[in-house]
């Protein structure tokens, strides 16, 4: 059976998790969650990590969750859940990185938006799709806003809408755009940047600003994800995921 997350760490120390579901656009399911927040707590106590980097496999950086597979339902027992990973991710004490590319969608967007720094080439097309399944991605809003302006937000966030790797540069949720066939040099220079500075300097500095930046914690994240389960679960978001799957429009869009 193929993973669904490569690891791979160089003798730099420059980890690299690879969402590996290339056939289903590396949407994420349970298993791609599980794996990613086993990586991320292994990597956080290795020492010799110095970058943690974020990129996916074939076509697309991450369209989200499979909903064929359920991945975006709040899980009844305990399973790792989407904002716990998010937590983790944005809270690690080493240098994240995300390089985007194709479709960077829901959940995805959200693991873009908890690495330190963002590239995008320039095909790369971004969306918070959820809203026109018939729920909101509550749990995921803290960890938006400290990524793109709270005015960019509320536009995306309520309408769902696609926009373009100029626009997540313009409103912030990506630093720096790189063609295509650019972006591992775009990447290897970022990382020689980070690899400047000092490994404990720069935890110290994350931790300076999750103290001072409003960074989410558990019991609002828990609070949200309770919030969420009620929309998931409703009749609304029942016909959205069902349109979907049925390549249709939902009953409240326009004909």
């Amino acid at each position: 059976m193929t993973a669904t997350l490569l690891a791979e760490t160089d003798g730099r120390g420059v980890a690299t998790l690879t969402f590996n579901r290339p056939d289903r656009g590396n949407a994420y399911d349970q298993a791609l969650l599980a794996a990613l927040a086993a990586e991320i707590a292994r990597l956080s106590d290795d020492a010799a990590v110095r970058i943690i980097v974020l990129r996916g496999a074939g076509k697309h950086f991450c369209a989200g969750a499979d909903i064929g597979g359920q991945a975006s339902a709040p899980p009844a027992d305990n399973r790792v859940t989407l904002p716990g990973v998010c937590h983790a991710l944005d809270a690690v004490g080493k240098p994240t990185v995300a390089l985007v590319h194709g479709a960077c969608m829901g959940g995805g967007l959200a693991f873009a938006a908890c690495c330190d720094v963002a590239i995008a080439t320039r095909d790369a097309v971004f969306a918070l799709p959820e809203v026109r399944l018939g729920f909101a991605p509550g749990p995921l809003v803290p960890f938006l806003l400290r990524a793109m302006t709270p005015r960019s937000l509320r536009r995306y966030l309520v309408s769902g809408e696609r926009f373009g790797a100029e626009e997540a540069l313009r409103i912030g949720l990506v630093h720096e755009l790189a063609e295509t066939a650019d972006a591992d040099a775009a990447l290897a220079r970022q990382i020689d940047e980070l690899l400047r500075a000092g490994p404990n300097a720069a935890a110290s500095a994350k931790q300076a600003l999750r103290r001072l930046g409003n960074a989410p914690t558990m019991k609002l994240i828990a609070e949200l994800q309770t919030e969420f389960q009620a929309g998931f679960d409703s009749a609304e978001a029942q016909e959205g995921r069902a349109s979907f799957r049925e390549k249709r429009k939902p009953s409240w869009a326009p004909k």
